[in-house]
């Protein structure tokens, strides 16, 4: 799926560490403490990105144990945190996690920015968005949210036209096939790599681009992350309501946001095509609210 913070002190973290862990199993002293030395999971999609091993080292250069836990495809990590099973997770932005909260009845809640990165269209059959000839199909991912953003990158690049101009709750029956240039089928994102072949071009999620033998550079059209109206598709971690003050986890946060050697890993496995962010949390779960409510609305 596609694509800017305070630094404690040395005690300062130390306290937090200990009064965080010691508090964050529940009300009795006895789970308080039993709390102390856990490992927390977080779960990604694409655990082999070069930041995370950056991540685990500088964690534990904290005195903190971190397991980065793979998952396959963007369905999984947030039912596992939802369920206990994760502690954090890390691969989504702030439209999917609107959508999964409003489908599923979580409420889990953003605690950090990460990065946010351009989505792109690819094709290995045209060097140029103006050769696609008409009537050609293009994949883009079939989960709502990153679906929305590829219909405005195809919009945008005038291959489509979309009958309400374009909302972060697009889908395919909001393409104007009459006006357009192209077709516009669905795939799995997880799949859409080993399906180019098959279509005139694919919007592939940044995490799966790799595995289609391109890069980043091999883009033909794109979005601009740096437009504020991208705001809704800033990469977060992302952990249960109760847990979104844990100092330990806002600690870990801080390290990706932070941490040199997480950054250039972030870099680099971005293609150099990220944008990092610093966003607060409190200007994330406003975003998260707003999409909540124009998701609503749309209904």
């Amino acid at each position: 799926m596609s694509r800017r913070i305070t630094t404690l002190a040395a005690a300062a973290v130390s306290a937090a560490l200990i009064a965080s862990l010691a508090g964050c199993a529940s009300n009795t002293d006895s789970e308080n403490e039993s709390a102390a030395g856990e490992t927390v999971k977080i779960g990604v999609v694409g655990k082999s990105d070069p930041q995370w091993t950056a991540f685990e080292k500088a964690a534990e250069a904290e005195g903190i144990d971190v397991e980065i836990i793979d998952f396959g495809s963007y369905e999984q990590p947030n039912p596992a945190l939802a369920e206990g099973e994760l502690d954090l997770n890390q691969f989504q932005h702030i439209v999917y996690l609107a959508q999964y909260n409003a489908a599923s009845g979580e409420d889990l809640q953003p605690i950090g920015a990460t990065a946010i990165y351009p989505l792109g269209l690819y094709s290995q059959k045209y060097d140029d968005v103006d050769d696609i000839p008409e009537g050609e199909t293009i994949a883009v991912p079939d989960d709502a949210s990153n679906q929305a953003r590829a219909l405005l990158v195809l919009q945008s690049a005038g291959l489509i036209e979309l009958k309400s101009g374009g909302t972060i709750v697009s889908d395919l029956a909001d393409v104007d096939t009459e006006k357009s240039k192209v077709k516009v089928t669905a795939l799995e994102a997880a799949l859409i790599p080993t399906a180019l072949p098959d279509v005139a071009a694919a919007i592939i999620n940044n995490d799966f681009v790799g595995d289609a033998g391109l890069s980043f550079d091999d883009a033909i059209a794109q979005d601009d992350p740096s437009d504020p109206n991208a705001l809704p598709y800033v990469n977060i971690f992302a952990a249960r309501a109760d847990d979104a003050d844990n100092e330990t986890y806002l600690k870990l946060v801080e390290i990706f946001q932070t941490d040199q050697a997480v950054q250039d890993g972030v870099l680099e496995a971005s293609g150099d095509t990220a944008v990092l962010l610093q966003t607060p949390a409190a200007d994330l779960q406003a975003s998260l609210d707003k999409v909540l409510e124009d998701t609503a609305i749309e209904k």
